[in-house]
């Protein structure tokens, strides 16, 4: 699941092949990417915040910015696939509309390694008609695909449903 680039890998490949000779030492130690610590699954729920946070602002670009330039958001008011920056910009441009407010109800998280990692779980949001005024509440099922690009966690992919009616 992880994304690296070709230096990234030709780093990670210089490395095996210098252990593997058994030359450790200096040279080891600057030719591959150093060991990256695993994140906490605190800080992988925690992503939530900051997405919830970028919707509060109203600007789509500003919540499209967190999703990898190639994700894929399946998307809980919309019957169509998102899968690239400017159709999660169009979905958003809709969706902070009605002011969404989420609010985690359960959570799993599941930590992959270094640099993936997935957040799973119901989340409800309280939406408003921006018309009436009017409050609903919208529970849903979500999953939430993490990679760490360059640096900074991204959402890769985001399925979101509505609760079946039970």
């Amino acid at each position: 699941m992880t994304r690296r680039s070709m230096t990234e890998r030709a780093a990670v490949v210089t490395a095996t092949a210098v252990v593997a000779l058994g030359t450790v030492g200096t040279v080891a130690a600057t030719a591959g990417p150093q060991h990256e610590v695993r994140p906490t699954r605190a800080q992988i729920a925690g992503l939530f915040d900051t997405w919830n946070k970028a919707l509060q602002t109203g600007d789509s670009e500003k919540v499209a910015s967190l999703y990898a330039k190639d994700a894929v958001l399946l998307p809980t008011v919309s019957d169509k696939v998102r899968t690239n920056h400017a159709e999660i910009v169009d979905y958003f441009d809709k969706f902070l509309q009605s002011k969404p407010v989420g609010k985690k109800v359960r959570t799993i998280v599941d930590v992959l390694d270094s640099n993936s990692a997935i957040d799973t779980g119901v989340y409800e949001f309280t939406l408003t008609d921006k018309a009436t005024g009017k409050k609903r509440v919208v529970e849903a099922r979500y999953t939430y695909a993490y990679e760490k690009i360059h640096g900074t966690w991204k959402i890769v992919n985001h399925h979101s449903s509505a609760m079946p009616e039970g």
